[in-house]
């Protein structure tokens, strides 16, 4: 399978070497593809351009200030991460940390570390597997960058 990850300059974490890291351990014969751009509204063209060419599935791994202007930026980021996901018809799975997340930068590393690394064994389920790769842990309450909220049934 070919795998694309994008991310970003901005980004205070190498989030994308962590799910390249991931990707590798999941799926020993992966060919990746790296894309690293300048920060989060350049993250759609860079998942296009990896599908187009060839990969299977995308993950994007962001950075987001704490201004409003920088959540405003997330927004249309992630609106053309969606537009992207429905004209190719594969997946493109958008991870970003949010810098008012934590008030420290040891608790940010931390989340950024885990939500990268699970969201890159979820893209490897979904592009390996399919569609219901994820369906025996519906209903969980997992949670990436955090711990898991759990199930209420």
């Amino acid at each position: 399978m070919k795998y694309g990850v994008a991310d970003t300059t901005f980004s205070r974490v190498d989030m994308g070497a962590i799910a390249i890291k991931v990707i590798k351990r999941e799926d020993p014969d992966a060919e990746i593809i790296r894309y690293t751009v300048p920060g989060i509204k350049d993250l759609p063209v860079a998942a296009r351009r990896l599908i187009d060419s060839g990969c299977d599935g995308v993950i994007t791994l962001g950075w987001v200030g704490k201004t409003m202007l920088d959540k405003y930026s997330y927004l249309a980021a992630s609106i053309g991460l969606i537009i992207v996901q429905v004209l190719t018809s594969k997946h493109v799975i958008d991870v970003t940390v949010h810098e008012d997340e934590a008030d420290d930068e040891e608790k940010l590393k931390e989340i950024a570390i885990d939500r990268a690394s699970k969201h890159a064994r979820n893209l490897v389920l979904l592009v390996k597997e399919g569609k219901n790769a994820l369906t025996p842990y519906a209903g969980k309450g997992l949670r990436q960058g955090y711990k898991d909220a759990g199930s209420i049934d």
